[in-house]
């Protein structure tokens, strides 16, 4: 089976060299790569040359539309019986494709999508983060490889489709949540998906605290607008950091009289330490893990509540594609 690697990208040339790297390092080859620039400044073909010896490449460079348009442009151009989807800052382990091809084997499936992790070698801010996206203690329990709160929805920093359901359900939306809203579609199609636990990818993500908490709040939003383009879609579980961020306020509130309850959040920051220092063993990443969870709860909460306010209560329109595009292209 051939499978299509589509990766949209968006001045990042560094980052290509090191997915490349990883694609080039890979015990089986059974792919192509599809390189869709979306009208960056800073582009990649140059860095191409050294790798098409090892595997096929095909590079377009495109007009500046999004990544939700960038990712549809690359599977009207795959040959590939089977498309993945990762983002430019994602780097491989060797045997990912050998690991995927056993899981294939095992039990096909028609969608699938696989958690992301930290390496070793990332920067301690880089292993915080990672780490906010995927504790248990966070809202990261499904990118981190546990499926048991929702039905699993694959994220295309790391996931693929048939081109079955691709010739079935059709491509992605330009919107927020646009992968989740895919999977969704993909599941009342009537299509299998998986949660792939073995086939993993390292995300490195070059992200500071104010671009992490301008990403997770565009993901408080996408549960709303889910939520209203597909009824029924919003769980408990999604609304734990509005909860949570609703819960600390009035924490602080009634702290003034009684300042015992400022235990609570002192406890919930040990436990994610903590959690951390296992992981990690490193004290600055685990003090880092803390920051960054707040940060994610905070981010969260606020695009959550400010959607459910302004998109349910108020009642007002979902943005329009136009509009869609100052949250789509990296700056």
């Amino acid at each position: 089976m051939l499978y299509s690697i589509i990766v949209p990208v968006y001045n990042r040339p560094g980052e290509v060299k090191e997915l490349l790297d990883s694609l080039m390092a890979q015990t089986v080859k059974p792919f192509e790569l599809l390189i869709i620039e979306d009208g960056s400044k800073e582009r990649c073909d140059h860095l191409l040359g050294h790798y098409r010896s090892f595997f096929t490449i095909h590079y377009y460079y495109k007009e500046n539309s999004g990544r939700s348009e960038t990712r549809n442009y690359g599977m009207q151009r795959a040959n590939g019986d089977y498309m993945l989807f990762f983002d430019s800052d994602v780097i491989l382990p060797p045997t990912y494709f050998e690991r995927l091809e056993a899981a294939m084997a095992e039990e096909y499936c028609d969608c699938f999508g696989g958690p992301d992790a930290a390496d070793a070698s990332f920067s301690d801010m880089q292993k915080a983060v990672s780490h906010a996206m995927t504790s248990f203690w966070t809202t990261g329990g499904i990118r981190g490889g546990k499926a048991v709160m929702e039905k699993f929805c694959p994220r295309t920093f790391n996931m693929g489709l048939s081109r079955k359901v691709y010739e079935t359900v059709g491509d992605f939306k330009d919107m927020m949540g646009e992968d989740i809203d895919l999977s969704i579609r993909i599941r009342n199609a009537g299509f299998s998906i998986r949660l792939l636990r073995s086939v993993f990818v390292y995300h490195k993500r070059r992200i500071d605290m104010k671009r992490f908490f301008k990403q997770v709040n565009n993901f408080g939003q996408a549960r709303i607008w889910l939520q209203i383009l597909h009824p029924g879609s919003l769980k408990l579980v999604h609304t734990a950091p509005a909860v949570m961020l609703l819960m600390g306020g009035a924490l602080l509130v009634a702290s003034l009289f009684f300042p015992w309850l400022l235990l609570l959040p002192l406890i919930y920051a040990l436990l994610i330490f903590g959690d951390s220092l296992l992981k990690d063993g490193n004290i600055k990443v685990a003090a880092l893990s803390v920051v960054a969870a707040a940060v994610q709860i905070a981010g969260y909460g606020t695009g959550f509540l400010k959607a459910l306010w302004f998109k349910m209560i108020l009642k007002q329109p979902l943005e329009t594609k136009k509009n869609l595009t100052k949250i789509y292209n990296r700056g």
